[in-house]
């Protein structure tokens, strides 16, 4: 495993399992640009790790993450961002496409992704766990969808993967008013999946859940998240048509007996 100078792995090879560490803590894991740079390296590794199947994404610190370091971002791109040439704007262009990645590759990943939030989730941290497959939170937690309130549309995946996990009514709610909610708010309208007393618990819960998933058999859950995304933008009926040309193509006779057997073991007890 590479070493990333803004990201910890903390791998649980025996549950198939890793924490990904958002590791700035003395600035609230503000994503300066190392974070945006080698966070599409960082899946790439635990895509390619058989010993990572479900990766929880965590803060180290105080919290998960206030977002984007506005300052180090302005100061480090201005001409880019104030140029008004063509050049300029097509590199603007360029550089927006090159931050999605890390986003686009944990959303289209074979792995599981559980964002595990405590404390600040504020704008480029919901773009984050936007692109995860489920979001746990202590009760501490607040979230902002805040680009509005910096006079900026929100760039990074929150404005179109929001409205497919939490409708379009709380979407715009979150985006045009760029206020905070608090967790009981978040865990209301399904941005959050289960809510925590505190970080210590949070944590156990996601590694808990981490391990529940990772202990399904891998063909099902891979078959199941790609099912999933290609529901996002098609068809009942295109999506009946594609689960039924997944199954032919990918049924696993012996996990299937595998599984069966691991049922009435259960049963048993």
């Amino acid at each position: 495993m590479n070493t990333y100078p803004f990201f910890e792995v903390e791998k649980h090879a025996a549950q198939q399992t890793a924490v990904l560490y958002l590791n700035r803590p003395e600035k609230l894991n503000a994503m300066s640009w190392p974070f945006w740079r080698d966070l599409p390296f960082v899946v790439d590794d635990l895509e390619k790790d058989p010993e990572v199947r479900v990766v929880v994404i965590a803060g180290r610190g105080k919290s998960f993450s206030v977002g984007i370091d506005v300052f180090e971002f302005f100061v480090n791109n201005q001409d880019t961002l104030t140029g008004a040439t063509p050049e300029f704007r097509e590199k603007l262009y360029d550089l927006i496409l090159q931050m999605q990645q890390g986003f686009n590759r944990m959303s289209r990943g074979n792995n599981i992704y559980i964002a595990a939030v405590h404390r600040h989730c504020i704008g480029g941290a919901l773009d984050l766990i936007s692109a995860c497959d489920l979001r746990l939170a202590a009760r501490d937690a607040v979230f902002s969808l805040r680009e509005t309130k910096i006079a900026i549309v929100a760039d990074m995946g929150s404005l179109n993967r929001l409205p497919g996990i939490i409708g379009q009514g709380a979407t715009r709610m979150l985006a045009l008013t760029g206020r905070d909610f608090p967790a009981d708010s978040a865990l209301r309208i399904g941005l959050v999946n289960e809510l925590y007393e505190n970080q210590e618990d949070l944590m156990k819960g996601a590694l808990s859940l981490a391990g529940e998933i990772a202990g399904n058999a891998d063909n099902a859950v891979r078959g199941t998240k790609n099912i999933l995304n290609y529901m996002e933008n098609h068809s009942v009926d295109d999506g009946l048509k594609y689960v039924a040309a997944w199954n032919s193509a990918f049924f696993n006779t012996g996990q299937v007996q595998k599984a069966f057997e691991r049922s009435m073991e259960s049963k048993k007890k």
